[in-house]
């Protein structure tokens, strides 16, 4: 068994790592409770809900017999009020480098947010001094883009079934009337079709942060019916754009948590996602959450989310369920054959609202918060203590050791000013921890080796000596490992065992942490959260593989990780030598696995491989392990098991030494008449 045990925690480690890796990649969750698909060429409300909801149609105006209309044949109510053309609205918020620096494009057509870009984050590393002034180097959070012919947009208010007698046309069609704010923080829309209710959203935008209020208003002009709850959908985001084009992180998701109650702790179980799927098999369904009342919904990329919550009481109530939409990216399906055939690869999240329509002459307010900034840890408890959630789910299996190394990283950091350097130096505090184990883990190996090779002469001979009796020389060998206490130490294989955490830890924390976005380290390696990408390549391979940036640093770590391997003391077994030459090739698949992935991973194995050669070559010379044997403990828990190993066979002897024929374990069977 020890001599398989070091390639079974090699594969062990591999499949881990590639499960961890590849699995929301290649088995995207099956939409919870997907809808029949509607045609790419139609704009048809997502109608998310609860089973068995009771929201009933609103009343239609009556015609002068009585009956009730329907379409544009209803009578007016109130007077409509509508603008007679599109046109749009550039609001400039904050003071550019600072949190709460915005610059937000507003249109008049379904009172739509088109475009929002944040002016303390930027395009990409290379922006520096007056360019970080200029808005076109700032990150966009929102977007918009031809979608099945259509101009998509957050922040869309829209009626759906019970809701639809409300209003002519879609309210995200409609033109609404458009103002900025008295005070410049934001914008307010009103739309009265003329059948009664007149619909006001205002959107202002919180100095300083990263926060959007968001006021409904349902104001009753001329219904004669009473209050009566109705349903209507609002989508916070609708184009949140890929950040990094990632493999190893999905982007962009939709996302949805309930929490049924405050006291009740949030838990990662009642938190709903749906990934991208630019096939389009399925363009809608439900983001179902195990608890209710909804907490949260929205879009979120790498680095960034637009995430909607209620602000009152009434505005939580008011949330009562959500889902997901594939939008196609018309753009990008116009590169080409295969782009087609990947386009709908933007996702929307629309939220179900259950608001009051009033009584005539009274008005309904519902206030809610979009959150729109980066996917900082503390930024997101401070906002709202849910959207802790979303970044223990970036953060998966091993949230709690990579939280741990994100702090330890900002601890050097601060120390040193440079992320790369502040790698090198958790990688060595971690080896420096380690090296006690690692030391004692060492000795016993080297005390058991050097038995292991003296004893080595008599193993050879019984196998000689009993190579056509498997049983007695599994009893000869077992006397020799119990006479000489010879079991491979328990401790050899724990150093590994401690740093597998750790290396998972950080693979969760660079994949995601937004303190290593854009984060340099030195000469070409400006991003720490990014392959290093020395040069670029281009490279069209067979079998549809395709290298588009030389990266230096992963081939460098399996250099070095074979090395490190080659160096290491050579096995007196020959089996176990037969493996150490095995797993000299192995690293080589990591170092596929690991090619495009976040040059600070890289950088993490490559100063592990580096302490690892430099205390084979160095400090054990000038240290040496001692590997003097010592006597065996006949206290130990091996000693105690070869004492039970002992009598057991003693009761075996006797339990066959009267049968007839002499049979023994480990013994042939004598002759014998008869059966």
């Amino acid at each position: 068994m020890e001599k398989r045990l070091p390639i079974f925690l090699l594969l062990t480690f591999v499949v881990l790592f590639g499960w961890m890796a590849f699995s929301r990649w290649l088995w995207p969750p099956p939409p919870p409770s997907a809808q029949p698909q509607t045609p790419p060429t139609q704009s048809a409300p997502v109608e998310p809900g609860r089973a068995g909801s009771t929201d009933a149609p609103i009343a239609q105006a009556p015609s002068a017999s009585g009956a009730p209309v329907s379409g544009d044949a209803r009578p007016d109510v109130t007077p409509r009020v509508e603008e007679a053309e599109e046109r749009s609205l550039v609001l400039d918020l904050g003071k550019p480098g600072e949190p709460g620096s915005f610059r937000a494009v507003f249109s008049n057509r379904g009172a739509r947010l088109v475009e929002l870009r944040i002016g303390n984050y930027f395009v990409d590393e290379t922006v520096k001094g007056d360019a970080r002034l200029d808005w076109h180097n700032w990150t966009t959070i929102l977007a918009s883009t031809l979608s099945s012919g259509r101009e998509t947009g957050s922040l869309s208010w829209r009626t759906i079934a019970g809701s639809d007698a409300l209003r002519r046309e879609p309210l995200e069609n409609a033109l609404w009337t458009m103002r900025e704010l008295e005070d410049h923080t934001g914008v307010e829309f009103q739309l009265a079709p003329g059948l009664g209710v007149r619909f006001t959203k205002r959107v202002r935008f919180v100095p300083g942060t990263y926060r959007m209020e968001v006021d409904l208003e349902l104001a009753n002009e001329g219904l004669d019916t009473p209050a009566q709850k109705s349903s209507f959908v609002f989508r916070p985001a609708e184009v949140v754009p890929l950040e990094s084009g990632d493999t190893f992180y999905q982007e962009p998701l939709a996302i949805a948590a309930g929490r049924p109650s405050d006291a009740k702790p949030f838990e990662l179980a009642d938190f709903a996602y749906q990934a991208p799927d630019p096939s389009g098999r399925v363009l809608k369904g439900s983001l179902d959450v195990p608890a209710e009342p909804l907490s949260y919904a929205g879009v979120n990329n790498k680095y960034f989310a637009c995430l909607m919550r209620g602000a009152d009481e009434r505005g939580k109530a008011s949330l009562v369920g959500a889902a997901w939409e594939h939008l196609r990216d018309d753009v990008f399906a116009a590169k080409g054959v295969e782009a087609a055939s990947k386009s709908y690869r933007l996702l929307a999240t629309d939220v179900l609202l259950s608001l009051e329509v009033p009584a005539k002459g009274q008005t309904a307010k519902f206030q809610y918060v979009v959150y729109a900034g980066p996917k900082d840890r503390e930024l997101l408890k401070a906002e709202y203590a849910d959207f802790d959630t979303l970044a223990l789910h970036d953060l998966g299996f091993f949230s709690g050791i990579a939280s741990l190394l994100v702090t330890v990283l900002r601890f050097f950091h601060s120390l040193v000013g440079n992320w790369g350097v502040a790698i090198i130096l958790l990688t060595l505090s971690v080896r420096l921890i380690l090296f006690p184990i690692n030391r004692k883990s060492q000795t016993a190996m080297a005390r058991y080796q050097k038995k292991m090779k003296r004893v080595q002469p008599e193993l050879d001979a019984i196998k000689k000596k009993h190579a056509d009796n498997p049983q007695a020389l599994r009893q000869e060998q077992a006397k020799i490992m119990q006479r000489e206490a010879l079991f491979p130490p328990l401790g050899g294989c724990l150093p590994i065992f401690l740093q597998i955490p750790v290396f998972f830890g950080l693979f969760s924390a660079l994949r995601t942490s937004l303190e290593l976005r854009q984060a340099p380290f030195c000469l070409w390696m400006t991003d720490m959260a990014k392959p290093d990408r020395a040069m670029e390549l281009g490279w069209q391979l067979p079998f549809g593989f395709h290298i588009e940036y030389l990266n230096v640093l992963p081939p460098l770590m399996v250099v070095l990780w074979v090395l490190q391997q080659w160096l290491m003391p050579k096995p007196a077994d020959e089996q176990q030598a037969k493996m150490q030459k095995l797993m000299m090739f192995m690293p080589i698949m990591m170092g596929v696995f690991l090619y495009n992935y976040a040059a600070g991973l890289s950088l993490y194995m490559i100063t592990q491989s580096l302490v690892g050669i430099l205390e084979t070559t160095w400090i054990k010379k000038i240290w040496p392990i001692d590997d003097t044997e010592k006597p065996p403990s006949t206290t130990g828990i091996f000693s105690r098991i070869a004492k039970l190993h002992e009598e057991q066979q003693k009761k075996l002897n006797e339990r066959y030494k009267d049968k007839p024929g002499g049979d023994k374990p480990g013994g042939k069977k004598k002759p014998g008449k008869g059966k």
